[in-house]
C-alpha cells in the first residue's frame, strides 16, 4: 500500500480542508472515516431532489473575506438568510429578539417603547434578585431575567434551553448565556456575518472538493485497525473524540446529543421557512427543520408537490450515539486540559475540530483555523 505524508482521521470539514492545504503544498494524504459517506455532520442526502441536512442544519457565515473567498473559490453559495422563527403556544415570533419579536410580543412599535419594556422587566428581576441578597447571577435563569426580563425568558428562552441540555434553567450554570443579542431594528437576520449561505447543490460538493486529491477510505475505525494504519503515514491528523484517543485514561469527556425524525411529506411547503423553534416545554423536539428552504427560493418552493422535515430531540449522549455538543463546565474543561497536556507532547500528532479540541466551531472557525496553521 502507499506511503503517505498524513494519515487524516475524520472526512468531516476540519479534515477535509487539511487534506486540501495539504494537497496544495504538494502533500500526499489518506483520509478515513468510520461512517460510509464523507463530511461528517456536514452530509446531506438527496430525499426527492431535496438535499437534507441529515444531522441538523448547518449554514456558513463569516466576516472573515478570506474564508469567504476560499470556500467560493471551491462551490458557489447561494444567498440563503437564516431567519428562524419560534412558536411558543402556537404563537409566532422573530428571531433573533428584534423589534418584529418586540412587536409580536408586546405591540410595542418604536424602539424607544422597546427599550422601555425591557427595562422595566429587567429592573423588577434585578429587585428581586437584590430582595433575596443576591449580588450575581447564580444561574442561567438569573441571566437571563437580568439580561432580558420575564416575557422573553419564560416564552422564548427557558422551555427551549432546558429541552436542549436536559435541566431546569436555575440548575445551568449563568456562563451559558453572558449575553442575549437585542436588536432594536426590524431585521431578522440571525447572523451579524457580512457572508452568509449554503453551497448550491449542498455541502456535499464542498467537502468533495476539498477531498479531490486525496485517497479516501470510508467505513474504516481508526481504533479497530490502527496498528496497521499508522505505519502507513508520517503523521496523524486526528479529529476525532480526544479522550477516546487516549482510552479514556482520565474519564470520559460529557456531551449533548441530538437525535432526528425525518418525514416526507406530499406537500410543496410544511412551514414556510426552514427553521422554527418549539419553545414551550410541552413540545418534546426543539425545532423542525424543513430542507427545502435553504436552497429553493420563491417560486421554486411550490414546483415541487413533495418536502422534507425534520424534528431535533435533544438528550444526554451516550456511547451508541453521536457527540454533538460539548458540556463546558468546570468538570469537563479541567478533564480535557487533561488530555490537552498529554496531545501537546506528541510530536507527530495533530489534534484538530470539535471533538478533538473539545469545543463548539462554526463552520468558518474551523476552515479559519486550518488556514492559520498552514500560514
Amino acid at each position: 500500500m502507499a506511503h503517505y505524508d498524513y494519515l487524516i482521521v475524520g472526512a468531516g470539514l476540519f479534515g477535509a480542508t487539511y487534506a486540501f492545504k495539504a494537497n496544495e503544498i504538494g502533500r500526499k494524504c489518506l483520509v478515513i472515516d468510520r461512517r460510509g459517506h464523507v463530511g461528517g455532520n456536514l452530509y446531506c442526502e438527496s430525499i426527492e431532489g431535496i438535499n437534507v441536512h441529515k444531522y441538523g442544519a448547518h449554514i456558513f457565515h463569516t466576516s472573515n473575506k478570506e474564508v469567504w473567498d476560499f470556500v467560493n473559490s471551491l462551490v458557489e453559495f447561494n444567498r440563503y438568510t437564516n431567519s428562524p422563527v419560534a412558536n411558543y403556544d402556537g404563537r409566532l415570533y422573530n428571531l433573533p429578539f428584534n423589534m418584529n419579536t418586540f412587536y409580536q410580543m408586546w405591540g410595542t412599535i418604536t424602539p424607544l417603547e422597546a427599550q422601555q419594556k425591557i427595562g422595566e422587566q429587567r429592573k423588577e428581576a434585578a429587585e428581586e434578585m437584590r430582595r433575596q441578597g443576591v449580588a450575581e447571577p447564580r444561574n442561567l435563569e438569573e441571566q437571563a431575567l437580568l439580561l432580558v426580563g420575564r416575557d422573553i425568558y419564560e416564552r422564548l428562552i427557558a422551555g427551549y434551553t432546558e429541552k436542549q441540555w436536559g435541566r431546569k434553567c436555575s440548575e445551568l450554570p449563568a456562563f451559558i448565556i453572558k449575553r442575549l443579542p437585542v436588536r432594536m431594528v426590524y431585521d431578522n437576520n440571525y447572523f451579524n456575518d457580512r457572508y452568509q449561505g449554503i453551497p448550491v447543490g449542498g455541502y456535499n460538493r464542498l467537502i468533495e472538493r476539498l477531498l479531490s486529491g486525496s485517497d479516501v477510505m470510508l467505513g474504516c475505525d481508526f481504533f479497530d485497525h490502527r496498528d496497521k494504519l499508522l505505519p502507513l503515514a508520517d503523521k496523524v491528523v486526528y479529529t476525532g473524540p480526544i479522550d477516546r484517543y487516549y482510552d479514556y485514561r482520565y474519564g470520559k469527556l460529557e456531551y449533548r446529543t441530538v437525535r432526528f425524525e425525518h418525514e416526507t411529506l406530499a406537500m410543496c411547503n410544511f412551514q414556510g421557512n426552514a427553521v422554527v423553534n418549539y419553545t414551550s416545554r410541552a413540545v418534546p423536539y426543539t425545532r423542525i427543520i424543513e430542507h427545502k428552504h435553504f436552497e429553493m427560493f420563491g417560486d421554486e418552493v411550490s414546483k415541487r408537490e413533495v418536502t422534507v422535515i425534520s424534528k431535533e430531540y435533544s438528550s444526554e449522549w451516550t456511547e451508541e450515539s453521536e457527540p454533538y455538543y460539548p458540556v463546558n463546565d468546570t468538570r469537563n474543561n479541567d478533564l480535557y486540559m487533561k488530555y490537552k497536556r498529554l496531545a501537546d507532547s506528541e510530536k507527530d500528532v495533530v489534534f484538530g475540530g470539535r471533538l478533538a479540541e473539545y469545543r463548539y466551531y462554526d463552520m468558518h472557525n474551523v476552515i479559519e483555523k486550518v488556514l492559520d496553521m498552514f500560514r
